[in-house]
């Protein structure tokens, strides 16, 4: 059974998080050599300590979540659910303030962000809940509205936070796993324009002058050089210094103090300056090739619970790395999103090798019941002396 397991392991969702965990690691040390030391006053390995250490966790728990069948996970919907509200309650009591938003709780020999937890969470709900209903997934008030009464408190709670950049990804993620869960057209129609409507009335009591700030940063970035505009700017300065190949590994500049955060929230920036545009296409050719390949299993599955997980995840990675690489280039504004698998960050890597175990493991299933298909499929053998004996009679019946 276990060898059979590991045969039909899909080494495409296997191997590329490994690839960009790693290649993350020789960034992440480029990009903190330096700023350790100065800003964080300890050695220039510090980061990458704990990264490698984040790495090797999460290498251990997505390989026990490859092999892990994923349909035990719908019968711990309720212990997840439980989990979610606790972890993000818990932080109004617990939590520790880091840039004025209380989303981390400190556990002394490491900080943990519980909304990293809840992006998988909820996806883990939703496809749940949804593969359930849909023998009457065409009823608004029975089938679409629950789960979105849960989704919604957990988007309250992280707004509650403040943190909006994450519950603007939990809500993106969700909007596709529930507009992929076959409800009718009409009812995505109401839910969009519900979700708009309370935007607009929303948005007064949510714009605040510093996160006005970030969209003029974002947008028009020259207008204030020394200002809010700087950190984009700084970006455009790395991005534009590595022209097509770089300046070579550890010889960027721009990690020296003008950057904030290089090896977190502008890593591509340091990716950019360093091996030029050729390294960030192989970085954004691997995270795409790791979307692709989990929507397209998600065409493939039958199983409507693993088909909406296998989206999930793949809709969590892509908007992720789209938010951050839109934040880098000035296209959106500075959010604080890492870079999937490549930024430091223990909670974000962790979860993120979670997924594509639970990812590889629904690849793994399908491949498994299409072989079982196959066999089935197969035609009966010929039995050759009936056949020898049919022509024999075909041949007297000629003669005759």
């Amino acid at each position: 059974m276990m060898r059979q397991k590991l045969k039909n392991i899909d080494f495409t969702l296997f191997i590329i998080p490994i690839l960009l965990t790693g290649f993350g690691a020789v960034m992440i040390y480029s990009a903190s050599m330096v700023y350790a030391p100065v800003v964080m006053d300890t050695t220039s390995y510090h980061f990458l300590k704990k990264q490698l250490m984040w790495g090797t966790m999460g290498f251990i728990v997505m390989c026990f979540f490859t092999i892990f069948p994923y349909r035990h996970l719908q019968r711990m919907t309720k212990m997840i659910v439980l989990a979610m509200v606790t972890l993000l309650g818990g932080l109004f009591f617990f939590g520790k303030n880091v840039n004025n938003s209380v989303s981390w709780y400190d556990l002394g020999v490491m900080s943990f962000q519980p909304a990293e937890f809840v992006k998988i969470g909820l996806i883990i709900y939703l496809s749940s809940v949804y593969a359930k209903k849909q023998q009457y997934i065409g009823e608004f008030g029975r089938a679409v509205i629950p789960p979105l009464i849960l989704t919604s408190l957990i988007l309250g709670l992280i707004l509650l936070q403040p943190d909006i950049g994450t519950a603007a990804i939990i809500g993106l993620i969700a909007s596709l796993v529930i507009a992929s869960s076959g409800i009718k057209g009409k009812h995505i129609a109401l839910l969009v324009g519900v979700t708009f409507a309370f935007i607009l009335l929303a948005a007064p009591q949510m714009v605040t002058e510093e996160r006005l700030a970030r969209f003029s940063g974002a947008f028009n970035p020259f207008e204030t050089p020394d200002g809010d505009g700087y950190h984009l700017i700084q970006s455009y300065v790395a991005i534009g210094t590595g022209g097509l190949l770089g300046e070579g590994l550890g010889q960027g500049v721009q990690k020296l103090g003008y950057l904030p955060e290089p090896h977190t929230d502008f890593i591509m920036a340091v990716i950019a300056e360093e091996l030029g545009f050729i390294g960030v296409v192989i970085v954004i050719g691997l995270i795409g090739g790791l979307v692709l390949r989990g929507l397209y299993i998600s065409r493939r599955c039958k199983d409507t619970f693993g088909a909406l997980l296998a989206l999930g995840i793949s809709a969590m990675i892509g908007i992720q790395a789209f938010i951050n690489l839109g934040a880098m280039s000035g296209m959106l504004p500075i959010t604080g999103v890492p870079l999937p698998f490549v930024s430091y960050g223990g909670s974000s890597l962790v979860i993120m090798m979670i997924s594509v175990g639970i990812l590889n493991n629904v690849a793994l299933t399908v491949r498994v019941k299409e072989e079982q298909g196959t066999k089935e499929r197969q035609p009966l053998p010929v039995n050759n002396s009936n056949q020898g004996t049919s022509n024999q009679l075909e041949r007297q019946g000629v003669r005759s």
